[in-house]
């Protein structure tokens, strides 16, 4: 089980990931958007989606320092552990509460009102749920590990773990001995990673680096180059025709 799950669960999700986003962008590119419902709704979106973003993004530079830089790297350039610590928790609990907190806002906004959920789709409504689960898990465990509990230090287990699967030598053992909610959140993050190419998240992955070098575009006014009316059949305001009649 254990090498079914923190092995060849792993490279599952990793060769989907890759492989689905070469077939999605060879057979859909059309369909490479976010499917955007701004016209649908713009109040609770202006809210909810800075938030989100900003959240998430915080999260996920967050998760690059702590799972690919090793913990001898950090130290060498004088960040101790408990420095480190303290940091993790108070910019990862303030990036939580933020992606929480915006995703609640845009769940509630797809859910109550009516346009934007018509335009929900079941993939839509299995993104979000697996999306909610590995964020509410991640978040659940730095509060409970690192601030209720007596703090857990990762970076000696799960770090070098998510390191051994790129490096083609994948260690199970380190896994074994880690909280469940740290091993619950690991194996969500999977799941989502393996249904990332088949949703609207592949949006995440891609910038808009046409608009750098597309020509302008030209607008021209609809009067410029229409032939002048003939005397005598100039087009007439309302108040100049009820004077005339």
């Amino acid at each position: 089980m254990s090498v079914l799950l923190w092995v060849v669960a792993p490279y599952v999700a990793l060769t989907v990931f890759v492989l689905g986003h070469l077939w999605r962008y060879r057979y859909d590119k059309f369909g490479w958007t976010t499917r955007s419902s701004q016209l649908y709704e713009s109040r609770l979106l202006r809210v909810g989606s800075p938030l989100f973003h900003f959240g998430i993004l915080v999260v996920a530079l967050g998760h690059v320092g702590g799972l690919v830089i090793p913990k001898s790297w950090t130290e060498a350039v004088g960040v101790g552990e408990h420095l480190y610590h303290l940091l993790a928790v108070v910019l990862g609990a303030v990036a939580g509460v933020a992606t929480v907190g915006g995703l609640a806002i845009l769940i509630y906004r797809r859910r109550t009102v009516g346009p934007v959920f018509t335009a929900t789709t079941r993939n839509d409504k299995l993104m979000y749920a697996v999306l909610t689960l590995t964020i509410v898990l991640g978040l659940a465990a730095t509060v409970l590990a690192n601030i209720a509990g007596g703090g857990y230090d990762y970076r000696t287990t799960v770090s070098p773990w998510f390191r051994s699967i790129f490096l083609l030598q994948p260690d199970p053992a380190l896994m074994t001995g880690v909280p469940p909610l740290f091993q619950l959140h690991a194996l969500s993050a999977l799941v989502l990673f393996t249904i990332w190419p088949f949703t609207r998240l592949v949006h995440m992955l891609t910038a808009p680096l046409g608009y750098l070098t597309r020509p302008y575009i030209v607008y021209r006014s609809r009067d410029e180059g229409r032939p002048a009316a003939r005397r005598g059949w100039e087009p007439l305001n309302p108040v100049t025709r009820a004077k005339k009649s």
